[in-house]
């Protein structure tokens, strides 16, 4: 019930409208859009700039070589440029851009058939998740640890949308773009998340209210 009410509050806090800052960013992406279209190389330059950054670090959430990340970066960039035409100037860039960049992080582990996501929750990740109850001076690694196998439990569909929100902060507008979902199933995807890493947190840690549920029949 907490992890309900909680997730209708995130819910409604992302019901915003963009600050003016957002928009003028968009209109500025627009127009560098545009202009890098029409030929201008330092239109798109200004693009890179604006986006290497956090596009790296997004993608390092998926990828555990800091060099292989900033090459997923550029080969991602290489495929905006070549897809300029194909951008809808009625949108907004940055989604556009990230839905790249993640598609190509799933299809280059999809094609080495590499697991992505004992990586992703490192100690500073872990900072809103539950902490279990141990008294050893590693609890901290530890903690991470436990984490990581939790999260791996969860389906592809719903561990992107976990870590987009609740690791980058992206909005639920923002992943709907990224992923080509309407908001109304990304929400239900991040709450979905959330309760099964809860169950199955629960369960790992042996803890009542997943032997409760166990025994009422009620699936972890």
């Amino acid at each position: 019930m907490a992890t309900t009410t909680r997730t209708n509050q995130k819910a409604s806090s992302e019901m915003r409208v963009p600050s003016e800052a957002e928009a003028d960013s968009s209109a500025s992406d627009a127009r560098l859009v545009e202009e890098a279209r029409r030929g201008s190389q330092s239109s798109f330059g200004k693009l890179v700039q604006r986006y290497e950054r956090r596009l790296i670090r997004v993608i390092g959430r998926f990828v555990r070589d800091a060099d292989q990340a900033e090459d997923l970066a550029q080969e991602t960039f290489l495929r905006v440029y070549e897809r300029l035409d194909q951008f809808d100037p009625s949108r907004r860039f940055g989604p556009w851009l990230f839905r790249i960049g993640v598609n190509l992080c799933l299809d280059h582990h999809r094609r080495r058939k590499r697991r992505i996501w004992g990586w992703l929750f490192t100690d500073s990740g872990t900072e809103n998740w539950p902490d279990p109850a141990v008294a050893d001076p590693r609890a901290q690694q530890d903690t991470a640890q436990e984490v990581q196998t939790v999260i791996a439990q969860i389906a592809e569909k719903y561990r992107v949308v976990l870590v987009l929100r609740d690791m980058e902060n992206f909005s639920t507008s923002e992943i709907a773009a990224i992923l080509n979902r309407r908001e109304a199933t990304i929400r239900w995807r991040l709450a979905e998340a959330r309760i099964r890493f809860q169950q199955l947190w629960e369960v790992r840690q042996g803890l009542p209210r997943a032997a409760a549920r166990s025994a009422e029949g009620v699936a972890p």
